[in-house]
């Protein structure tokens, strides 16, 4: 039987007194029948929810109270106004803040009524058809009033038409055969040109490291869906293609981190992961040392395991910032594989900034960065207990809306990270030292207590308010690590679904599809075109991984085609890259061995 969602009731304590002094005296309206019950229904529901294992604090919350977001508007119940909102994304890619609105207009301008909320621009990826009128040509005389002379519009007719296929095609080619009745000899018919020589194509990996890295469709649902389809492709064939493209594509996943290292900002944040081969290793370790009689806690110092995320950006002459995305998976934190990182960083180069939460290890050790602290977190500790503090949760939200609005308007505008920090030092410093001074009276003046939900809040912000303002002393200091906590979001998806890797291979693996997948992505390329030609020019890649990267390899691929070697331009971009040689060390996480 399937227990019906319980209708969660408002009974106030009042009321709930009444109808339990007539329950004494047995003196029972009517409605109070329905009362008890819905409170009994209730009450059963929410005890299944609580005797269930995956019942987070969280999904109770969601349950009783129904879901909340972040913004400040549903927090406080009051706007502050477009752009002031950190939980409305506004670091996301910069199309939006940079042109974007205007980009949609355009397309919105161009879509005819009814062809959809989509128009023809946003299908990039679709096959380009040209169709000429059958009929007339430019410089023809009309046909109609027969005096004027057409020529050809600016904008041409647009329909888009929408093709469903399998994730992964397949042809069967029947080549003919004949044979001799004398002498016997078979003659066979030559394969087509399109057939090739593989039987599987570059493509099929594309797709199957798309699918599983990039939306998190485990191996066994798409051998499902394939069989569903007449196209069997194995679970365990589908891991021996993607370990190959794996291996033609290491060399760009080495090179985006050798590029990484040389940026200006870098973001860094982990979540959990599941890697069986360890585990098991793990509790080996723990049972021997049990049956030697020594301590096993010594034999297993460190029992988490993480996936790292990391995003490195710089600036780029003449267009938007350059961000990379790198995933590390195993029992290393994120400030160490930030550290593994930074040790390939040129020697010429001056302290990046970095932009993580406050946890110490967070930050890589024996080396030095200009530490930045999430102003999203310290605004979240506000955020949680807004319910209990109305009031002065209030007052911190919006004076932080002030300065995410104010960061919005210097995107708009295009600022340069000095003129950025001039804007905030005047639009953003007096409201930054009105909020400090709000929060060190609440306990100079005993307004809160310290060691309250509240008093933590304000505590937490006031114990890093140096680092949580960083964007008020450096030029170019970020103000939160969104960013990195959505590229997460990829790894955590992955988790969701295929649940655990089984071998740390497969999980470094895993980090190269991510790591590839994601840059690829920011960088506004397709990923399935890069991970394409990085398999088709896998030799080429294994020389000259900086000429095959997502922003550049579009430029390598057209000097090929006039019969030159890898792009100059492309080269000539990344100039501001040292070589490998100049950097101070090189890192093995993330290797294929």
């Amino acid at each position: 039987m399937v227990q019906a969602k319980p209708t969660i009731i408002e009974l106030d304590m009042g009321k709930l007194d009444d109808l339990l002094d007539r329950i004494d005296t047995q003196d029972l309206r009517t409605e109070d029948y329905t009362t008890i019950h819905s409170v009994i229904e209730s009450y059963v529901g929410l005890f299944q929810a609580v005797g269930d294992k995956n019942t987070t604090i969280a999904r109770l919350r969601k349950l009783l109270f129904g879901a909340q977001t972040e913004k400040t508007a549903a927090v406080t119940g009051h706007d502050p106004g477009k752009g002031a909102d950190p939980a409305e994304g506004e670091h996301a890619p910069p199309t939006a803040s940079q042109g974007g609105d205007a980009k949609v207009g355009a397309q919105a301008a161009d879509r005819a009524p009814g062809h959809g909320r989509n128009g023809a621009d946003a299908y990039r990826g679709a096959e380009k058809i040209e169709v000429p009128h059958p009929s007339l040509q430019p410089g023809d005389p009309c046909p109609d009033c027969e005096k004027g002379t057409v020529y050809e519009t600016q904008r041409p007719g647009v329909l888009v038409r929408l093709v469903g296929q399998t994730p992964v095609g397949a042809k069967v080619y029947y080549l003919q055969k004949l044979r001799c009745n004398l002498c016997g000899k078979v003659f066979t018919a030559a394969a087509p040109l399109p057939a090739g020589e593989e039987k599987y194509d570059a493509t099929v990996g594309s797709t199957i490291a798309l699918l599983k890295y990039g939306s998190g469709m485990p191996f066994n649902r798409l051998q499902r869906l394939q069989g569903t389809v007449g196209i069997p492709l194995p679970a365990s064939t589908q891991w021996d293609i993607v370990h190959a493209l794996a291996e033609h594509a290491e060399a760009a996943f080495e090179e985006l981190i050798r590029q990484a290292a040389q940026g200006e900002v870098v973001y860094n944040d982990d979540t959990t992961a599941k890697i069986l081969e360890w585990m098991g290793r793990r509790a080996k370790e723990l049972a021997l040392a049990e049956n030697s009689g020594k301590d096993g806690k010594k034999k297993a110092d460190r029992k988490g395991l993480f996936t790292s995320g990391i995003v490195s950006t710089r600036p780029v002459s003449g267009g938007p910032e350059r961000r990379i995305a790198l995933f590390f998976s195993g029992r290393k934190h994120a400030g160490e594989n930030l550290k593994d990182v930074l040790s390939r960083r040129a020697v010429e180069l001056g302290k990046p900034i970095q932009m993580c939460d406050a946890l110490s290890r967070n930050v890589p050790a024996e080396l030095e960065t200009i530490v930045a602290h999430c102003l999203a977190h310290g605004r979240r500790q506000f955020v949680d207990v807004a319910d209990r503090f109305p009031e002065e949760c209030r007052h911190v939200l919006e004076a932080i809306a002030v300065i995410y609005k104010n960061d919005a308007s210097a995107r708009q505008q295009n600022l340069s990270q000095e003129m950025r920090l001039e804007f905030h030092q005047a639009q953003s410093g007096p409201t930054m030292s009105e909020l400090h001074g709000w929060l060190a009276r609440q306990f100079e003046e005993r307004l809160v207590e310290p060691n309250s939900a509240l008093g933590e809040a304000i505590t937490y912000m006031l114990k890093h308010w140096e680092r949580l303002t960083l964007f008020l002393q450096v030029p170019g200091a970020p103000l939160d690590n969104n960013i990195c906590e959505r590229i997460l979001k990829k790894a955590i998806l992955h988790r969701k679904n295929a649940l655990f890797y089984k071998t740390h291979h497969g999980a470094q693996v895993g980090d190269i599809f991510m790591s590839l997948i994601h840059t690829a992505e920011l960088c506004e390329a397709d990923a399935f075109d890069y991970l394409t030609e990085l398999d088709r020019h896998a030799k080429d890649v294994a020389v000259n991984p900086q000429d095959w990267m997502p922003w550049n390899y579009h430029e390598t691929l057209e000097g090929m085609r006039h019969g030159q070697t890898p792009s100059e331009a492309s080269r000539s971009e990344d100039g501001c890259c040292p070589t490998p040689a100049h950097g101070i060390g090189k890192a093995d996480e993330g290797r294929i061995d």
